[in-house]
């Protein structure tokens, strides 16, 4: 193993860091939104809960490497590369729906709402719907989406929680 790695994941270092930098994206996620004045759609904030999930593993991870619990931490970060792989999931499907590659949910497009309904409820409807479409891309650098960026976050974590877990996985308490 790469000597960097190697002090990376010493301890309960690598559980610590997967929670640290799940708290780093989705603080970003929402400082754009506060600050920067994107409006997050629903399949956004889908991407938002494997963060919240892997912030509490990695908590819980770190804590346990700490206290010697290898096999333990080694299971908490396995949990948090399946949850990034989740995540990257809705990010890739997420980018197919800004592609249109295909289509999203009706909560998603805001197709289909209307169908079967009296003019006060589709009056109803559509003051308290949200504004923010998933399959219109509000911000890109170099072309690639928030959920492009996203995916590939996601699949960078997963990988290293795979890593972080079978090192405290071989390593003797």
């Amino acid at each position: 193993m790469h000597p960097m790695l190697a002090t990376l994941t010493r301890g309960g270092r690598g559980p610590a860091l997967i929670a640290l930098v799940s708290f780093v994206v989705v603080g970003s996620a929402v400082a754009s939104q506060v600050w920067g004045g994107l409006s997050p759609c629903k399949l956004c904030w889908y991407q938002r809960y494997p963060y919240a999930l892997t912030i509490a593993l990695g908590l819980g991870g770190a804590l346990l490497a700490g206290r010697g619990a290898n096999r333990a931490a080694a299971l908490l970060s396995f949990w948090c590369a399946v949850a990034f792989l989740l995540g990257a999931t809705v990010a890739a499907f997420h980018v197919g729906v800004e592609q249109g590659w295909w289509q999203g949910s009706t909560a998603c497009t805001g197709g289909g709402a209307g169908q079967g309904r009296t003019v006060d409820e589709l009056r109803q409807l559509i003051e308290t719907a949200p504004v923010i479409r998933c399959d219109e891309v509000q911000w890109s650098l170099f072309g690639v989406s928030m959920a492009g960026y996203n995916f590939l976050v996601s699949l960078a974590l997963a990988a290293f929680a795979a890593l972080v877990a079978r090192t405290l996985e071989h390593r003797r308490p």
